[in-house]
């Protein structure tokens, strides 16, 4: 029996994620997709993400019939048997036969022969008990241990948002980790949103931002619109932090790959000065295809050593950060990351952001933000860096939210819940978006 384009997909997707630390959102847009049918993307982007999203509960339902420990595996065998146990526990419309024998078929194609057997008993083990892989709904959790288990989250991470937001919100977080989040797009041209619906793209409004409209149905990468850059894929939350970015005739964006947030400012700045610095030199190349307004200056290089004294009225900081804000894009992060990976991105970020502050002129606005739920990559960054320089204080989020509300861009005028203490904080679970730490800075001397 042969194995399906989707599932040999996402099987080699999975290995790459397991073994290189790769990316499987990027993976998934990658030339390893192209070649499939809009059905078969559509089951290899279930696979894939199902079980990066539930792979802590995936390993404990293989583990109970596994005859070595999980780390003993090979990275082969166990992707196969994550792939069928997922197939068996969450996709009711999956035969049986077909989870459990493709899924051994791919444990062949790897030429890992020797672990047939071995793989063959454990997969008829779960499926002879395929109701029982599924772990129960989050809601039943009544202790930081089980919502981790439940929830197939890391301890460590859970006990932690306990800690910062209290229970309820931690359990929140987690249920919304485990869905499937929404597309959102913003519309760069007002008309795209009419072109979408003639190509059969169904859309609802955006609950923050007054551009941004949600995919209810449809493929929007399949449209006119999305290929001639009328539209942008991306979330509220990113969309709300380059608006707070705000207006002015010289704009720094320090660590500006992919782009999203540069292209964000650009359509609101046309006239001005955009300097876009990135790091990386083949993500500085797509950046500069990626955004081609003519007012936006794209730079190869490190944003800690500049190579301008150039002063610039309004600063944007989006710090390369864990991700933990973006577990339901982004699964893998969770079983990748570490407590001394905090540490060590904080350290970054706050490099990064005392060399931002030198380049504000007087009366600046220096916006800093990242995609992370952990308070050493937000509030301890803001602190040390105020620490250190007596240039800058900072500025009301809540003054920042009502001028975007005034000026039409933000729609929810009921934002408070979007304030925490002197910064913003979108929380996924309680806002139905990414979860961002954004702080605004300005300098007063």
């Amino acid at each position: 029996m042969s194995v399906s384009p989707a599932r040999l997909t996402a099987f080699n997707i999975l290995l790459r994620v397991l073994r290189y630390d790769s990316y499987a959102q990027e993976l998934l847009h990658s030339e390893h997709c192209a070649d499939l049918s809009t059905a078969d993307m559509g089951l290899t982007t279930e696979l894939v993400m199902g079980v990066l999203r539930w792979q802590a509960a995936l390993d404990s339902a293989i583990a109970k019939w596994a005859s070595q420990k999980i780390t003993k595996l090979d990275p082969e065998v166990l992707v196969a048997l994550r792939l069928g146990a997922y197939q068996l526990g969450w996709l009711d419309r999956i035969p049986t036969h077909a989870a459990l024998h493709e899924s051994v078929e791919l444990v062949k194609t790897a030429r890992k022969r020797s672990a047939v057997p071995f793989a063959n008993a454990i997969l008829r083990r779960l499926s002879e008990s395929r109701t029982q892989i599924k772990p129960g709904p989050i809601d039943s959790a009544s202790t930081a241990t089980e919502l981790a288990n439940i929830s197939s989250h890391p301890q460590w991470i859970v006990n932690r948002w306990v800690a910062a937001f209290g229970w309820d919100v931690a359990r929140k977080i987690c249920q919304y980790d485990q869905r499937v989040p929404a597309t959102t797009i913003r519309l760069r041209d007002r008309d795209a949103e009419k072109r979408l619906q003639k190509e059969e793209v169904t859309l609802a409004p955006g609950l923050l931002m007054n551009r941004a409209r949600r995919i209810l149905a449809g493929d929007v990468t399949a449209t006119q619109a999305y290929r001639d850059n009328s539209i942008a894929i991306q979330d509220e939350a990113s969309q709300l932090v380059a608006a707070m970015v705000g207006s002015g005739s010289r704009i720094l964006d320090c660590c500006a790959a992919p782009g999203g947030k540069t292209w964000a400012i650009a359509d609101r700045n046309p006239r001005s000065l955009i300097l876009a610095v990135e790091v990386h030199h083949h993500r500085a190349h797509l950046l500069k295809k990626r955004v081609t307004a003519p007012n936006v200056l794209v730079v190869n290089s490190d944003a800690r050593t500049l190579p301008t004294n150039s002063q610039f009225d309004r600063v944007l900081v989006d710090a390369p950060c864990s991700g933990t804000g973006t577990l339901a894009r982004n699964p893998e992060i969770k079983w990748r990351l570490t407590t001394s990976d905090l540490a060590e991105l904080s350290a970054r970020q706050g490099e990064l952001l005392k060399s931002a502050m030198e380049h504000v002129s007087t009366n600046g606005r220096l916006i800093y933000a990242t995609c992370s739920l952990e308070s050493e990559e937000g509030e301890n960054v803001i602190e040390g860096a105020l620490r250190d320089n007596s240039r800058f204080r900072i500025a009301s989020i809540g003054s920042i939210l009502q001028e975007l509300v005034e000026q039409g861009e933000l729609v929810s005028e009921n934002f408070t819940s979007l304030i925490r203490g002197e910064f913003l904080r979108t929380i996924p679970g309680i806002h139905d978006c990414d979860g961002f730490f954004a702080a605004a800075l300005e300098r007063f001397r």
